[in-house]
């Protein structure tokens, strides 16, 4: 058959015959990646499912922090995130020793945002129930431990 010298939109690779993608041209990886993603999206009930999944995730660690005398988080409750939750320990050092146990734990990028410090879980989509239930149990043995 026919093949194109070159995809109409230039988001597809040539791969060598023999291919099973129509006219040899497969699609980019940045939109296989969209298709996992959208599947993915699509058999957790779609995005009302993940609002309300990424609601609960957020109530519970902000809930954690606002009833912790040890942690605290400074935004206002109205202007507060659901995505990314700052939060502080009662000292700059406590912090960074939280960061660091933190990761040798397996909780990666808690590192604050360079200008504010602190801490900051980023729980989007990607990040189960499971992961923040995981953070919420290491902060409070940290808290017991540092207190």
């Amino acid at each position: 058959g026919h093949r194109p010298s070159v995809p109409p939109d230039g988001k597809y690779i040539h791969l060598p015959a023999p291919s099973r993608c129509r006219h040899r041209w497969c699609p980019h990886p940045d939109d296989l990646i969209d298709m996992l993603v959208f599947r993915w999206l699509k058999q957790l009930g779609g995005v009302k499912a993940i609002q309300e999944i990424n609601r609960e995730k957020a109530k519970m660690l902000y809930d954690f922090i606002d009833n912790s005398s040890f942690y605290t988080n400074k935004v206002n409750v109205k202007d507060r995130s659901i995505m990314n939750v700052p939060f502080v320990s009662p000292s700059v050092e406590l912090d960074a020793k939280f960061v660091s146990e933190a990761t040798s734990a397996g909780l990666v990028s808690l590192k604050g945002h360079r200008l504010v410090g602190g801490m900051r879980a980023s729980i989007y989509n990607a990040m189960p129930i499971e992961g923040v239930k995981a953070l919420i149990e290491f902060m409070k043995k940290f808290e017991m431990e540092n207190k």
